[in-house]
């Protein structure tokens, strides 16, 4: 291992909570997702079922798909194979996924408090005409409750600092109450707090029934953190499954080149890198 490389030691979960997820039985089906842009393909060949409450991590480097899969699923993208999400029909399912990109476009300038910025998470339930009634308002209250972001709720978004205004993007997807929830990389730029924060949102989103498919980097806490993981690369599904089931060298060999070694000391795994797949930064 050189020099700048890393390594992360994760225990497996004794009694991982996707035994009583799967009992739940499934929210999202997808079969034969392919999507892409300006006529060519980025990913295909997706089938996978995710069980209400699960907690799926998608890993994969840079230009794997994963932020192309969340946007098939959510119907930013044209797309062939279905989506159908608690047995509804693929157009209906779009509907009923709320999606936290990793990249807001949003004007800082704009005169939008946090408020207003969660409050379009409640568009759909609204409509184009008529003001918020007493339950969206609830429903923006507990978004913010739950990230955190209540005593900011008057603070216009441009004064936010990076790691806040995720949290906010956070709470708006929440705000909408949908069946699945997609986060494209949701720690990148805020500090351990925040992760702590909505990683304690994420876990009361599980004991409600919500699926979480969450795109990240880190390796040593999507083993640690999630119900299954999805590995990706160039556009296809590698492995899909418990943490201790797909993390071999060979899916990782597979996923991640050879920059990724993996042994197992008892309990424990151990990952090593001879360069880090992601530079991560955090801004308090």
């Amino acid at each position: 291992m050189t020099g700048n490389g890393l390594w992360a030691r994760f225990r497996r979960a004794e009694n991982p909570p996707s035994v009583q997820c799967e009992q739940r039985g499934v929210v999202l089906a997808v079969r034969g997702l392919a999507a892409g842009y300006n006529g060519q393909r980025a990913i295909e060949g997706f089938t996978f079922d995710v069980h209400a409450g699960e907690r799926i991590g998608i890993v994969g480097p840079n230009g794997a798909g994963k932020s192309t899969l969340f946007k098939a699923l959510v119907g930013l993208l044209p797309h062939q194979g279905t989506i159908s999400i608690l047995g509804a029909s693929c157009r209906e399912s779009h509907a009923m996924v709320a999606y936290v990109p990793q990249h807001e476009e949003i004007d800082l300038n704009f005169p939008a408090t946090v408020w207003d910025v969660v409050m379009m998470g409640r568009a759909r339930q609204i409509g184009y005409i008529l003001p918020p009634r007493k339950r969206d308002r609830l429903a923006v209250r507990a978004a913010l409750e739950r990230v955190g972001m209540w005593a900011l709720r008057k603070r216009p978004i441009g004064q936010l600092s990076g790691g806040q205004r995720r949290r906010v993007f956070v709470a708006r997807a929440l705000a909408q109450q949908a069946s699945v929830l997609l986060l494209d990389e949701p720690f990148s730029g805020v500090d351990t707090t925040a992760e702590g924060d909505i990683f304690q949102v994420l876990d009361v989103l599980r004991e409600e029934g919500v699926a979480v498919l969450l795109a990240t980097h880190n390796l040593a806490q999507a083993a640690t953190h999630y119900d299954k993981l999805m590995l990706i690369s160039g556009g296809r599904m590698i492995a899909f499954g418990a943490p201790e089931q797909i993390y071999t060298p060979e899916n990782l060999a597979r996923t991640f080149g050879e920059r990724i070694a993996l042994w197992r000391e008892g309990e424990q795994y151990v990952v090593v890198a001879d360069r880090p797949c992601h530079a991560e930064t955090h801004t308090p």
